[in-house]
């Protein structure tokens, strides 16, 4: 939803910047997936710490595609690197968050924590997949960025369990809303 609708903004903000950055889009990806783990391992700890350590991996996410746009070092490799990363970092926020959980002795979190990693991963599964099959699929309410701040808010705010569910629910309705976008495509293919 963020993404669909600000995908590129930045770009033309971060241009002048980002022409004059010796690093890599590669090494910033690295850069923001090591908050993010860093954010992770924060978590078991001091939440709000975490909350502004999620937000600085998240600008480092925004930050490597504007750069690797900009300066025309946009890869195939740079694509599926970050598109890796991401998938580690969201699994790694939250199996914190499971682990918080556990700790807590709370089933209920443990179980929504599992599940927003599941409905999480199916929402960029479906993307991938379709994408494959050559349909633009980034339809939905939950796709990564608002996964990112809905996590990030929570931290700060600490409802952590607020957070998961509202990950857990909104991102079994995005792929959902996924499935259906492929099949009323492939049916009007057909």
């Amino acid at each position: 939803m963020l993404g669909e609708r600000f995908g590129h903004f930045m770009d033309r903000y971060l241009a002048p910047a980002a022409r004059n950055i010796p690093v890599s889009p590669n090494a910033l990806t690295i850069a923001g997936f090591l908050i993010t783990a860093l954010a992770a391992w924060v978590m078991l700890s001091n939440l709000f710490a975490a909350g502004l350590l999620i937000v600085a991996g998240g600008i480092f996410d925004m930050l490597d595609g504007a750069v690797a746009r900009v300066t025309g070092r946009e890869s195939v490799f740079g694509a599926l690197l970050d598109s890796t990363l991401d998938r580690f970092s969201d699994a790694l926020l939250l199996l914190a968050g499971a682990w918080i959980f556990v700790q807590a002795g709370s089933s209920a979190g443990v179980f929504l924590s599992a599940s927003a990693l599941v409905f999480s991963f199916l929402v960029s599964y479906i993307r991938a997949r379709a994408e494959g099959l050559l349909i633009q699929c980034r339809t939905g309410l939950m796709e990564r960025p608002e996964r990112i701040a809905v996590m990030a808010v929570g931290c700060l705010v600490d409802q952590l369990f607020v957070a998961v569910a509202v990950i857990s629910i909104l991102s079994a309705v995005t792929a959902m809303q996924r499935l259906l976008h492929v099949w009323r495509t492939i049916s009007q293919r057909d």
